[in-house]
């Protein structure tokens, strides 16, 4: 965003380009994600970041066309503080093409009862389209309204995985709050699975790490996890707008319970994510964008008011850390799974 909180649409397509990664990087690109600045801007510059990532993933996809498994999906975002803005925003990602909406209801002001209001407002809405997408549900008590109901209980997730059009939660939770949803899950959807995705991106490596052994099976950790629950198919992390390269590789190796890449791909993760923690607070988001502006992905990297901003010196020491994990990604990860930064030949 510029200096009057206005949307660079330029810099926002070339954000868009760098997480694909010529598809390398991300599956889905999750535009006007929950854990960004979100509730930070006006909801027409929401509006405005799901156009133009829509606009940007059908442009990838058609430069993309005739590589086996290289589409990558646009999910929207609609999360905003009114029902009717996120209404709004429902009927916009339908109508910019977007493959699915993500939305989080115990984020949204006057929703008492997030199932009569799914099962109602958002079904009308959808039935009212030419086209209906599905829906993903997010749980993140960070963003909950109200601090004494900070997760969508899992029988009220239950109730709405019984709509068609509900297909899985984002859980941005520790693991104890993360396995309730995965024990539960089996039953949710009586229609088939109930997709659950990690939020609280970190997790992965402890959830797929083998018992023993330099390299898990699958069939081990199916075993394991049917036990106690269903597989997450899926990671959100917001650090893979800097590192979308690493991000794949890190999850790949989870999945095949590869534990000598496994180790890898954490050690570079989890470097940057201490290099955010070292700035002096929860700057996270500062952080990303003062990265992606060294990288020569954005030109600014200016944070909305309420976000907690970068200054020196920590903008410096930074500066250090990031330096230090991109040289740290080179010799643990390797290419071509380190991040390509824009007009940098392969």
């Amino acid at each position: 965003m510029d200096e009057r909180g206005a949307l660079i649409e330029a810099d926002q397509r070339s954000l868009v380009r760098y997480v694909i990664q010529d598809g390398y990087g991300a599956d889905v690109v999750f535009a006007a994600g929950t854990t960004g600045e979100w509730d930070r801007v006006h909801n027409d510059v929401r509006q405005r970041v799901i156009e133009v990532c829509a606009e940007e993933v059908a442009r990838a996809n058609a430069e993309l066309a005739g590589r086996a498994g290289r589409d990558v999906e646009m999910w929207a975002g609609i999360t905003a503080p009114s029902p009717e803005e996120t209404l709004e925003n429902l009927e916009l990602a339908v109508a910019c093409g977007a493959a699915a909406a993500v939305l989080a209801p115990l984020s949204i002001k006057g929703v008492d009862d997030p199932v009569r209001w799914v099962a109602r407002e958002v079904a009308d809405v959808l039935d009212a389209q030419p086209r209906r997408i599905p829906i993903y549900l997010y749980d993140n008590a960070d963003i909950a309204i109200d601090p004494k109901i900070p997760h969508i209980r899992t029988r009220q997730v239950k109730a709405l995985s019984r709509l068609d059009f509900v297909r899985g939660i984002k859980v941005s939770a520790p693991r104890k709050v993360l396995g309730n949803y995965t024990k539960a899950a089996a039953s949710f959807n009586e229609r088939g699975e109930f997709a659950i995705y990690v939020g609280d991106a970190m997790l992965i490596f402890e959830l797929f790490r083998p018992r023993s052994g330099l390299v898990g099976t699958l069939a081990d950790h199916w075993n394991r996890w049917r036990l106690s629950g269903t597989l997450p198919v899926g990671v959100v992390a917001g650090p893979a707008n800097v590192l979308p390269r690493e991000w794949a590789r890190a999850w790949q190796a989870c999945r095949a319970g590869d534990l000598e890449r496994m180790e890898e791909a954490r050690e570079v993760l989890e470097a940057f994510r201490e290099g955010t923690r070292s700035t002096g607070g929860r700057r996270t988001i500062a952080c990303l964008k003062r990265a992606l502006k060294r990288l020569g992905v954005i030109s600014s990297d200016l944070v909305a008011p309420g976000t907690p901003a970068l200054t020196r010196p920590d903008a410096e020491r930074f500066d250090e850390v990031f330096d230090q994990v991109r040289d740290l990604a080179h010799k643990r990860i390797r290419p071509p799974w380190v991040s390509v930064p824009p007009k940098t030949e392969l």
